[in-house]
């Protein structure tokens, strides 16, 4: 009895932790210490990993399900000029870099304008790195060690290698997109996040 309403107060107290403790990105209480209370990647509308680093929190849109920086070692940034977008249920692992922007090769103070647009239920593995102004699809898998410098729209497809290119095309119709029972834009319950974006966010050029 006292077991039962132990676990209806833990509950509703903590219903973001609760809800998500089944999905690709569980909240673990460490992890959201370390981001809201010691405010390591404090600006970042997701759970972040500490070891991770992102700038630019407001000019990148994360979609249902994902979350840039979950895994330790991944340096993500995005500007005003140069937006990130990752859709809905794209893993991401760790040590990946993706970098919006680049310095101008004739004057390196500057940066040139970019952005990087990575689809639904894509996948990049350790040690990737996507350059600036680059399209991915979605169901888009990018292999280990990658170093992605130009847009794969179609999706459907393993690319690897540097420079990353296609090696295997996946069937359209063996593509899983399961659903998480509750969807979160990171701590963001989905039927909320269009006004926390317009209160929070600069991101409506990448939608």
């Amino acid at each position: 009895m006292i077991k039962d309403i132990i676990k209806k107060i833990v509950k509703v107290l903590f219903k973001n932790f609760y809800e998500r403790r089944y999905t690709n990105h569980p909240i673990y209480l460490k992890y959201y210490i370390a981001q809201k209370l010691f405010k390591f990647n404090s600006k970042a509308y997701w759970p972040v990993d500490w070891r991770s680093n992102i700038i630019g929190s407001e000019y990148i849109y994360v979609g249902v399900g994902s979350a840039p920086g979950y895994n330790l070692g991944c340096y993500i940034t995005a500007s005003k000029d140069s937006p990130l977008y990752i859709g809905d249920y794209t893993i991401i692992a760790a040590n990946v870099i993706l970098p919006s922007r680049n310095h101008n090769i004739y004057n390196y103070r500057v940066h040139d304008k970019g952005g990087i647009r990575i689809g639904d239920y894509c996948w990049l593995g350790a040690n990737v790195t996507i350059l600036p102004n680059v399209e991915l699809g979605n169901h888009t898998i990018i292999g280990a060690g990658s170093v992605v410098t130009k847009s794969y729209k179609d999706g459907y497809a393993i690319l690897a290698g540097n420079p990353a290119r296609v090696i295997k095309k996946l069937n359209k119709e063996q593509c899983i997109e399961k659903k998480d029972l509750c969807e979160y834009h990171g701590y963001i319950k989905k039927e909320y996040f269009n006004s926390f974006k317009k209160k929070h966010l600069k991101i409506e050029q990448v939608i």
